[in-house]
């Protein structure tokens, strides 16, 4: 496994020093987070590319920016968000791409499947064009968004995945809030791309705990040889996010 930093966890900072704090954290893999840039801004992709080039980080994942659709007018919005966030990932060299359902859990059911084919309909040759792979994650227990258990997922895939490519991004601490973990990697365990881990409420590892060994164990398992990719609070300090790394570290190299 390859651990990773996502440097969403700074995204109030400039990009130019979001990248090296990673950097100077001593990661050699990224995921980057949308939320780091103004989408809306022309030369963000250029700067982001230099910045991620220079420091010599592998962006191994990019994650999209996102928008959980309350209503089919928001459909051009949600695709725009996506199309500019796969054009990141082609510049950034990264190879797969977190996406959520970019649904809300309040849209009627008769609007889901409307709503999912005009989306992701548009997402998935994109993205086949780009050469990079969509891989959907869990959502968290308070997201406003559908996608949180094996059920929703298996709804959402069946209507957007008909050919099976769409990988998976297991988010570690949303399965454990909803309790969904073991279901979940038994049931996507051949779609994984991506491992998003914290521990619970995105807060950092103090230590290895029962939790942490079972998830590190159960991809062992499963032959799992992708990111780890740790995504942490905004609220953790710099030492905590090093002391992580050090836990984590410990336990792949045990």
């Amino acid at each position: 496994m390859k651990l990773s930093f996502s440097n969403g966890i700074f995204r109030n900072c400039t990009l130019e020093q979001n990248v090296a704090q990673v950097k100077q954290l001593g990661f050699e893999n990224l995921e980057f987070n949308m939320k780091s840039v103004e989408t809306e801004s022309d030369t963000s992709i250029h700067e982001a590319e230099r910045l991620v080039s220079a420091s010599g980080l592998r962006c191994l994942t990019l994650h999209v920016g996102s928008l959980h659709v309350k209503d089919p007018v928001e459909v051009h919005r949600a695709v725009y968000y996506g199309k500019i966030s796969l054009d990141f990932a082609r510049a950034l060299k990264a190879p797969v791409m977190v996406v959520h359902s970019n649904i809300a859990r309040k849209l009627p059911e008769s609007e889901r499947r409307e709503v999912l084919t005009a989306v992701f309909g548009e997402l998935a040759s994109y993205a086949m064009k780009l050469n990079v792979k969509l891989a959907i994650e869990n959502l968290s227990y308070a997201s406003s968004g559908y996608g949180k258990n094996v059920a929703e997922l298996e709804e959402i895939l069946n209507i957007i995945d008909l050919n099976g490519m769409m990988g998976f991004t297991l988010d570690f601490c949303h399965s454990e809030a909803t309790g969904e973990t073991f279901a979940l990697l038994e049931k996507y365990h051949d779609r994984l791309c991506n491992v998003h881990l914290s521990n619970r409420a995105h807060k950092p590892f103090e230590i290895a705990t029962e939790r942490l060994l079972f998830l590190i164990q159960k991809l062992c398992e499963y032959g799992y040889d992708g990111p780890l990719t740790l995504e942490l609070s905004r609220k953790c300090t710099l030492e905590q996010i090093a002391h992580t790394k050090r836990v984590v570290e410990a336990v792949l190299n045990h």
